[in-house]
């Protein structure tokens, strides 16, 4: 068990991934015209990828298909002071291919937000690094 300089507990690439995958909502932060943007989006992980469904004319689908992106989800409970947060950064893409719309339009990952959600942006994590605390 490792502790950081802070006292938190650092998480394993695996409990990260545990993690990401037992909450539906992160945040994407991408760059929206040369500024730093952040976005709550419902997720799923796909094995180790991260995947959301917006809208195809969106500012998230304009921006964060073939960038650099990071991505945060965490959980907290104020009346214990207990939680966690993980972050990973990585590739993102906008998936073209109809193969893969078709199977990941399968997921049950349904949009949270009105409107259509037809495109699909899939996250590879390059790096991913957590921290639980405990009380």
């Amino acid at each position: 068990m490792k502790i950081d300089a802070a006292g938190l507990l650092v998480l394993s690439r695996d409990e990260c991934m545990a993690l990401l995958g037992s909450t539906p909502i992160g945040r994407i932060v991408y760059t929206d015209r040369a500024l730093p943007a952040v976005q709550p989006v419902n997720f799923l992980l796909d094995s180790t990828a991260i995947v959301i469904r917006t809208g195809v004319g969106s500012k998230l689908a304009a921006a964060a298909g073939n960038a650099i992106v990071a991505f945060e989800a965490d959980e907290f409970d104020a009346e214990t002071r207990t939680g966690w947060s993980v972050t990973a950064v990585g590739h993102a893409r906008a998936v073209d291919d109809p193969g893969e719309i078709e199977r990941l339009s399968l997921l049950p990952l349904n949009p949270w937000a009105p409107g259509g959600r037809e495109h699909f942006i899939v996250v590879s994590p390059e790096q991913i690094s957590g921290r639980r605390i405990r009380r």
